[in-house]
């Protein structure tokens, strides 16, 4: 049985990954007193006493949890910021290329963040098959749910004096400087920084990442884009979907609750729009960060995991 420790166990993702392994049998989960959660002395200690360390902190707090940890055979999967561009880390999103065997034989394992996640599923399959330009200047609209933004925002949002300002969709990352730019830019290797235009609006999970193309930024057809995304996403968690329109709409909440993520292309050869629809707590957060731990144990990676078959 694997022993596992969740540093930040009270944070949203800690307490969702806690609620989702307890209920595993070949999982021996370590756990802390609420007195010494914060403790150096006693993380340190189950830091190096697990086979598979959760940091669900800050991005200080996370590199001062990396170097308490001496085990070289402790696995750590870093679910914040803090190492997603940094040397040694492999990239915790297994079906890009290449990558599920990397992650496989990683002991730092970076967990995606989730916009970026649904940015890098749509381009990186057509930037490894040559239908778009690395140098190219995109644009990106990814609509969430409140919970992405933590105890704070879910508080804001389900208070009983909420105001109505919170009830429309709320544009932020206004300067252009979103924390998953630089993990977007590095993984897809572009030569620009997208334009990104993340938006919160008051349901409680499920985002929908939405790219538009038009026909001077590639070089195939909107069927060829869709049989690119369909060669490239075999297996795993993400897969093309011909069915995400429902009646004209895509609803950004339509995998909520689900571990998987759905590519989807519309319009026409022109203008062509890309979408890609998951969970912010599930492939953007806790699903993903178990899904790592499944391939980094050697298990079927959707163990434990919820999928919508739909």
């Amino acid at each position: 049985m694997k022993k596992v420790f969740i540093d930040g166990a009270a944070g949203t993702t800690g307490l969702k990954i806690f609620d989702r392994l307890k209920k595993r049998k070949d999982i021996e989960l370590i756990t802390l007193d609420e007195e010494l959660r914060k403790d150096p002395s006693a993380r340190r200690q189950a830091l190096n006493n697990s086979d598979i360390a959760f940091l669900c902190l800050p991005d200080d707090a996370s590199r001062e949890a990396v170097a308490f940890c001496e085990n070289p055979d402790t696995v750590i999967i870093d679910t914040s910021t803090a190492h997603r561009t940094a040397d040694g880390w492999a990239y915790g999103f297994p079906e890009l290329s290449g990558q599920r065997e990397i992650i496989a034989n990683s002991k730092k394992i970076a967990n995606p963040g989730c916009h970026a996640s649904g940015v890098i599923s749509l381009l990186k399959p057509l930037l490894d098959n040559n239908a778009i330009n690395a140098s190219a200047f995109f644009s990106c609209f990814s609509m969430t749910g409140y919970s992405g933004g933590g105890k704070k925002m879910i508080a804001d949002y389900e208070t009983k004096e909420n105001k109505e300002k919170l009830l429309a969709p709320r544009m932020y990352g206004l300067t252009q400087s979103h924390k998953h730019l630089p993990e977007i830019v590095k993984v897809c290797a572009l030569e620009k920084a997208p334009a990104f235009c993340p938006v919160v609006s008051s349901y409680y999970s499920g985002m929908q990442v939405v790219i538009p193309i038009s026909r001077k930024d590639i070089c195939i057809g909107i069927e060829d884009i869709k049989d690119i995304y369909r060669r490239y996403y075999k297996s795993g968690l993400v897969s093309f979907s011909p069915d995400l329109d429902e009646n004209g709409f895509v609803s950004s909440s339509g995998l909520s609750g689900f571990d998987n993520m759905k590519i989807g292309v519309f319009g026409n050869d022109e203008r062509i729009t890309l979408v890609s629809l998951f969970d912010n707590l599930g492939k953007g957060a806790s699903g993903a960060a178990i899904q790592n731990m499944n391939i980094s144990l050697g298990l079927d990676q959707k163990t434990g995991l919820i999928i919508s078959e739909d």
